[in-house]
């Protein structure tokens, strides 16, 4: 027995020395490994961020009156009310100002956007494969959708309160670039101004995002689990393919993900919106100030103005998003 135990041992310890030197102590091995991996970030950043450029593209003008209701901007308050005061307002602006006030701070939103959305998909994947390949279950999948919103919102928000005050005015004779209002931002509170300035309004702005980025993942997951299931597979998968899903079937995952996600998460984008404007009407309030400004003009109806415009933008927008992003992982390599 021992005879035959040493040279099994001594077998079994050459083997994991090879292992460990052709992979572990293999520097050229670890390169092209750490080389693939950057590539496939780069790639998978790209494709996230053209995904977001295109959704907000989409729906740039709903957007913008969306701001300008959930603010209540006293120019637009008497649309806000009224069951076609979208149409109204689009007219309003578009006769008045033109069609590219439409878009005003588009440019803006979409230098905030690519970088924003390829963080966010970008961490989603990551986090993703180290959390989800171990354990797969909605809760898993919604604590990384949560993070990965969190922190893609932290690096661009900056970018996204400039784009909230451009979305703002409305004066005819008023010009402002984002670099002259990003300068007003960081003076505002005297002195030799602050870059905390730039993050005012964050604290609702994570609260928000991580309820909605987290439903947004799950109920996209789930419902495009469900349609690959044998139930729905015959009529929402491509042909030849037993998990590409139509262009469709794609939308519709991403329309029902937006609208579940707007709903869990608009009454503290309402709440976050009126922070982000609140220098530029005069009014700095916290979350439990604003939330009671907010019930006390409007009740609690008031944490829900502008939810059908939401509902109009967010289906288009998130479907979008998730369709571009998946044609553009196809168009990079990243999957078949």
């Amino acid at each position: 027995m021992s005879d035959t135990g040493a040279p099994r041992s001594s077998l079994i310890k050459d083997s994991s020395n090879l292992i460990r030197n052709s992979h572990g102590d293999n520097p050229g091995l670890d390169s092209i490994k750490c080389s693939r991996k950057q590539d496939f970030d780069w790639r998978n950043g790209v494709a996230g961020g053209v995904a977001g450029c295109a959704a907000k593209t989409v729906v740039a003008p709903i957007e913008r009156i969306k701001i300008l209701f959930q603010t209540s901007n006293p120019h637009f308050l008497r649309y806000s009310t009224r069951w076609n005061g979208l149409i109204e307002a689009i007219s309003h602006i578009r006769t008045s100002h033109g069609i590219s006030a439409l878009f005003k701070g588009h440019a803006a939103s979409l230098i905030r956007v690519f970088p924003y959305a390829g963080t966010n998909f970008l961490a989603y994947e990551q986090l993703q494969r180290a959390i989800i390949s171990q354990t797969d279950t909605p809760f898993h999948r919604f604590f990384c959708g949560s993070m990965a919103g969190a922190i893609s919102t932290v690096f661009t928000y900056p970018l996204e309160l400039i784009r909230i005050r451009l979305a703002f005015e409305t004066e005819h004779n008023k010009y402002s670039s984002w670099f002259r209002i990003c300068r007003n931002i960081f003076f505002e509170s005297g002195g030799k101004g602050s870059l905390l300035n730039l993050y005012q309004g964050i604290g609702p702005t994570l609260l928000g995002i991580l309820p909605y980025a987290g439903t947004s993942f799950v109920t996209h997951d789930l419902m495009r689990d469900q349609l690959r299931s044998p139930l729905f597979a015959p009529y929402t998968l491509e042909t030849g393919s037993s998990t590409r899903l139509t262009a469709l079937a794609q939308l519709f995952c991403g329309a029902i993900a937006g609208i579940v996600a707007q709903t869990v998460a608009y009454p503290i984008d309402i709440l976050r919106r009126r922070m982000q404007v609140g220098n530029v009407i005069g009014s700095r309030l916290g979350i439990l100030e604003t939330a009671r400004r907010i019930i006390i003009e409007r009740g609690a109806r008031g944490f829900y103005v502008g939810l059908t415009i939401g509902y109009v933008k967010m289906a288009p927008m998130v479907a979008t998003s998730f369709y571009v992003y998946d044609r553009m992982k196809r168009l990079l390599g990243i999957i078949e």
